[in-house]
């Protein structure tokens, strides 16, 4: 089967051709549709498609009169999609929809004049075939705008499902495990221990050698093998493990945390099995100039080289500057820091400023939306964001169970409150 038929049957073929098609010899109206038609001919030629491809693709239809009967349907069902498209101001240019026949037929592996002689070949005119597209892009763009109105997503349910795939995941993730355990015995200061505990955390944090640590201070089970563990699935772990244990990266240092005998911390020295994701954070500062009409381009760019002039020759700090001239209130109070943030956060020239310039460079006057800048990177760190994605998952997952409920439940009460009337082929003839 064709793609660009695939695409017309799913998507398109069965949408009303009454605005495109001209009148033809001994055409009628089959189906009033509140204000607008569905020709007969549109009706034959929805006939024709569908028989067409069933016949390619090897599948069987129904009798006639049931599959004349489902083909009409589809096409005021489209018909009013598309009504309602008109009606909330629903328009596709020439460019977005040029762009669609384009992926139809690279998606096909074909060349357009490719697309347009298998659409000629069929005995389809090409213009009517944009217009169908068109119709059809309408008819999804209402249908997505209405239809994300009734959709209500508690961040519960994305808690919970998020919980539900973590759990999927970790039934074959395995974590290569080092543990180091301070014990509290009668008589011992648990607050002391505790202290000892966060003070090896922050040693840790900063670059310490774990496997050194733990043979110094554990008291645990595998102290004398620095702490090691080796390879476990959670299902393997100790409960006191496992329980701590929530998709986190390679590297990451959990606790300290209490148990009966004391004070444990852990370290995931590797993941397997586990796809993890991570994005780099900037943190950059900027002053803003904001252009006015006493205040040129020109005049805004001079006066950011000066400010540059004055940070290299040493007379004032960059945090100085911005502090008492930028434009920015929110990084201004604070000495332009923006603080850590991932760069897609950012428009398009400051995003590409904050990726490629090296830490500690001061990048020249630039022109963004908001006005001209000049930036500084103070720092770039990977961050795991393999919660936030498992999160965003769930979240998908649930929008599209919802809105493929809610869009059904929107077709039907639209089609229930819409004015459809057969049309005999008698009263065309009176």
């Amino acid at each position: 089967m064709k793609l660009w038929k695939q695409t017309l049957i799913t998507l398109v073929a069965l949408c009303s051709l009454a605005v495109q098609a001209a009148p033809r010899e001994l055409d009628r109206v089959a189906v009033i549709v509140n204000k607008g038609v569905i020709l007969q001919s549109d009706i034959d030629t929805a006939l024709k498609t569908v028989k067409a491809n069933a016949k390619s693709s090897g599948q069987s239809l129904p009798g006639d009169d049931v599959l004349r009967e489902q083909v009409t349907e589809k096409l005021i069902t489209d018909t009013i999609q598309q009504q309602e498209a008109k009606r909330i101001g629903v328009r596709i240019d020439d460019s977005q929809l040029n762009q669609a026949i384009a992926d139809i037929a690279q998606k096909n592996h074909q060349s357009l004049d490719q697309l347009k002689a298998s659409i000629a070949a069929e005995g389809l005119n090409y213009q009517d075939f944009r217009e169908q597209v068109r119709d059809e892009m309408a008819a999804s763009e209402a249908r997505n705008a209405l239809v994300r109105r009734r959709i209500n997503i508690l961040p519960a349910e994305v808690d919970n499902l998020a919980t539900l795939l973590a759990q999927e995941t970790n039934a074959t993730v395995q974590y290569k495990i080092g543990h180091i355990q301070l014990r509290v015995d009668d008589g011992d200061d648990k607050a002391a221990v505790e202290a000892k505990a966060k003070d090896l955390v922050a040693q840790l944090n900063k670059g310490a050698d774990f496997n050194q640590l733990a043979y110094t201070y554990s008291k645990g089970p595998k102290a004398m093998q620095g702490g090691d563990w080796g390879w476990m699935r959670k299902e393997e772990m100790p409960t006191i493990f496992a329980d701590q244990i929530k998709m986190q990266n390679k590297g990451t240092i959990i606790g300290p945390f209490r148990s009966g005998v004391g004070f444990h911390i852990l370290k995931i020295e590797d993941v397997k099995g586990l796809e993890t994701v991570a994005v780099t954070e900037v943190n950059a500062r900027h002053i803003l100039i904001k252009p006015t009409v006493i205040l040129s381009d020109e005049g805004a760019k001079k006066e950011l080289n000066d400010f540059i002039e004055q940070i290299k020759s040493g007379k004032a700090t960059f945090g100085e500057l911005a502090h008492q001239y930028s434009q920015d209130p929110g990084s201004a109070a604070q000495d332009g820091e923006l603080g850590y943030q991932t760069p897609d956060l950012y428009v398009p020239e400051f995003k590409h400023q904050v990726e490629t310039l090296p830490v500690g460079q001061i990048s020249e006057p630039f022109k963004t939306v908001h006005g001209w800048h000049i930036v500084e990177v103070l720092d770039r760190r990977e961050v795991d964001r393999t919660d936030s994605a498992l999160k965003n998952k769930a979240y998908r997952i649930l929008f599209s169970r919802k809105f493929n409920e809610e869009a059904s439940a929107w077709i039907q009460e639209l089609r229930a409150s819409a004015y459809v009337e057969m049309v005999k082929e008698d009263e065309n003839d009176g």
